[in-house]
């Protein structure tokens, strides 16, 4: 059996501004046959002008940026061109055709220069969140983000082992997260998880590079803004008559405003039982890290908890809580009725460049905003710090200081009244 193939080094083709990208370009091997199309990456970047394009290599006597010579990054590309070949002959001598993901799998294991299976990154992954994760007692939300990283990688590649993840190696994987639409604060994220994971695999003996310990991409990011409803939109949201048709709004309502008045996560609301509230306080376990809270009740959490005393809610709920992401959906149905329509701007980057989205505030809304408005307007209010910190269970002043700021602006803003008096 013969497997038509056509295997290509080229430079990666990308676009700033409309304009073509030609420095520090990455140099992908593309692998086409029987109707499918594979890039891979080789590790290797080059300045445009220095890649010959008819060769499909480096021009003798150039260097990259970090400085490897034209000899050295040719010699391993000629070393992938032999590895894909032989993967190939191997799948003829079977008389298969690889499917993407056979062919994938098949040259990660021959780039790994034949290593044994085991040191391939993607199985140390998988043991890291497993052992990590029955240990430390992982929220859903944490095992959610490490497969997106884990997704990511094994995407990136899927033969990628640990002493290959050298500088170079990382900024093709920063460079990947850039092609798939990540934003600058997103990729920072990934990189963070990922070192998470390679730190473990380095305290138990699994690898012994550490070389990531020094790659800092310089990624441009900016404060992530906290949406949170101000005491006259709070005001608004609960006065706002529901119209005949869509009453199903009014539990929603319910549910959002008791975060609002008590700091709860949605995830502590929606498993808040009738055996944690007790007279004047509600005593409850938190889901996402298992602190003990007292959480005093005002005059409006408590008329919440009176409208649904009598209510029969299955196993012993107190409040009609539906799932997340209905939640959100209706909040931000809601919240455009009551007419919360702010204009928001957002800024963030990806690279280098600076994007502005104006958004209306109700499009911005969902569950986690009832917790942060609680916390904005209890420290507007003048409630100490420490003391919001008792009922919302932070630790540490690391966590409060963006909510600290936004009251400082309000108290700021708040003051100029006296100028009209």
């Amino acid at each position: 059996m013969n497997i038509k193939r056509n295997i290509v080094f080229s430079l990666e083709s990308r676009k700033k501004n409309g304009i073509p990208i030609t420095e520090n370009v990455p140099i992908r091997m593309r692998v086409v046959y029987c109707g499918n199309r594979i890039e891979f990456t080789t590790g290797y970047r080059i300045d445009a002008p220095k890649w010959d394009l008819d060769k499909q290599r480096v021009k003798k006597g150039c260097t990259n940026k970090l400085k490897q010579s034209a000899s050295e990054i040719n010699s391993d590309l000629s070393d992938l061109y032999s590895k894909i070949e032989a993967v190939f002959k191997e799948f003829e001598v079977q008389d298969t055709t690889p499917t993407p993901d056979q062919l994938k799998d098949a040259f990660g294991k021959k780039n790994g220069d034949d290593r044994q299976e085991q040191k391939n990154i993607h199985l140390y992954f998988d043991l890291f969140m497993a052992e990590c994760g029955e240990q430390n007692n992982w929220a859903l939300g944490t095992i959610k983000k490490l497969n997106v990283v884990k997704g990511h990688i094994k995407d990136f590649d899927p033969g990628l082992t640990f002493d290959r993840l050298n500088e170079n190696v990382l900024r093709e994987y920063v460079s990947y997260l850039y092609s798939v639409g990540m934003r600058n604060s997103t990729i920072e994220k990934q990189i963070n998880l990922l070192k998470w994971f390679l730190r473990w695999a380095v305290s138990k003996g699994h690898c012994e590079n550490t070389s990531f310990e020094a790659f800092k991409p310089k990624l441009k990011t900016t404060k992530k803004k906290i949406i949170f409803l101000t005491w006259k939109e709070l005001t608004q949201l609960r006065e706002y008559k529901i119209p005949e048709g869509k009453q199903y709004l009014e539990r929603v309502r319910d549910v959002f405003l008791f975060q609002c008045f008590t700091g709860l996560r949605y995830s502590d609301v929606y498993n808040l039982k009738r055996s944690d509230v007790k007279e004047d306080h509600i005593e409850i376990t938190t889901v996402k890290t298992a602190d003990s809270l007292i959480i005093e009740l005002n005059s409006h959490s408590r008329a919440i908890l009176e409208k649904y005393k009598d209510v029969h809610l299955p196993n012993s709920k107190v409040l009609p809580v539906i799932s997340n992401q209905k939640m959100n959906e209706f909040l931000k149905e809601l919240c455009e009725l009551a007419e919360l329509n702010e204009p928001i701007r957002e800024t963030y980057y990806k690279g280098n460049e600076r994007i502005d989205e104006v958004t209306p505030k109700y499009a911005l809304i969902g569950t986690h905003c009832g917790r942060r408005t609680f916390i904005c307007n209890a420290l507007s209010l003048g409630i100490p710090a420490q003391v919001v910190m008792k009922w919302t269970g932070h630790s540490d002043y690391k966590a409060m200081k963006p909510y600290i700021d936004i009251a400082d602006e309000i108290k700021a803003s708040a003051m100029s009244k006296f100028d009209g008096i």
